[in-house]
């Protein structure tokens, strides 16, 4: 039987506030955080601003896959609450061992209902965008057959997220980067462009020095993303950083003319408790995350 009422699953280090989630009827299993007192959820017991300040003490809490329990859970309460069909966009593989938890649990359920899992390759703002937009497509009548075949792979190989970091010290400690690459970037000043690679690991794509090239750098890889479309959701984050680097009005003037679609939807501002910001992405790269710009309507760009 083909599924009519579709839910939307995702992990807690999708960018959506409580009230994005709900209005757009996306569950959210949550990552468990290490910490040195105990362990806690993401986005329920533990958030952003926590993370931060533990950094800040010198502590680097770990991040560890959902309890299967709590994806178990999830996944009755949306049979409860009257659907018949999940697609489920998790964070990458290539951080985490999420997607091929929720995968096999998915075919554990199927009995329930038909569960098509698939790996975000992103995380945090591109993951986010993609739920949102699939949460538009569905309530535009898009059918499943679509939405699963076609729809949910054409959001996830075109979107493009794009972020900094202001230190090299979270990614050397969670063994990311060398000992010679993060001293010498850290002497020299020198800021990494990073992405996602192909198979979902983190890469760099450019480098740059000083904090005020960054943003610069980002807004022209961003425009270069997105080529000659002429519809794309654009989001802009911040992780910590000084909020004078979160600007998003200043994308404007690089992007042109052209019908773009600001997904405002999404924070311009990483912040915890009402407008989220996943705990666990903070514990792989740290605080002073600069913006990202992301692409899908066509094309989607995450900053």
């Amino acid at each position: 039987m083909i599924p009519q009422k579709i839910a939307l699953l995702t992990d807690s280090c999708a960018d959506l506030s409580p009230r994005l989630a709900e209005e757009n009827h996306i569950y959210r299993v949550p990552l468990r955080i290490l910490c040195a007192d105990g362990e806690y959820s993401d986005g329920v017991d533990i958030f952003g601003r926590d993370i931060y300040a533990r950094l800040r003490a010198g502590e680097l809490p770990q991040t560890s896959l959902p309890s299967g329990e709590d994806i178990e859970k999830t996944l009755r309460q949306i049979v409860m609450d009257g659907y018949d069909g999940v697609i489920a966009v998790m964070l990458s593989s290539g951080l985490s061992g999420t997607y091929n938890l929720v995968r096999l649990i998915g075919e554990e359920c199927r009995g329930m209902l038909p569960v098509r899992v698939y790996d975000s390759l992103s995380g945090s703002l591109g993951m986010g965008m993609t739920l949102l937009q699939l949460a538009e497509d569905i309530r535009g009548g898009m059918e499943w057959e679509e939405l699963t075949e076609r729809r949910v792979p054409q959001l996830i190989a075109g979107s493009h997220p794009f972020f900094s970091v202001d230190t090299l010290e979270y990614l050397l400690k969670g063994g990311r980067i060398g000992k010679v690459t993060a001293t010498a970037g850290t002497l020299l000043q020198i800021k990494p462009i990073i992405t996602f690679a192909p198979d979902g690991q983190l890469q760099s794509v450019a480098k740059v020095r000083g904090r005020s090239q960054v943003m610069d750098k980002l807004v022209s890889m961003a425009v270069k993303a997105c080529g000659e479309h002429k519809r794309y959701n654009l989001a802009v984050a911040n992780g910590g950083a000084p909020a004078a680097d979160d600007r998003p009005a200043g994308l404007r003037p690089h992007l042109g003319g052209r019908d773009r679609r600001h997904a405002e939807r999404l924070h311009r501002r990483r912040r915890a408790g009402g407008r989220r910001a996943g705990a666990g992405l903070k514990t792989k790269r740290g605080a002073g995350r600069r913006p990202v710009l992301s692409a899908p309507s066509a094309q989607r760009i995450a900053l």
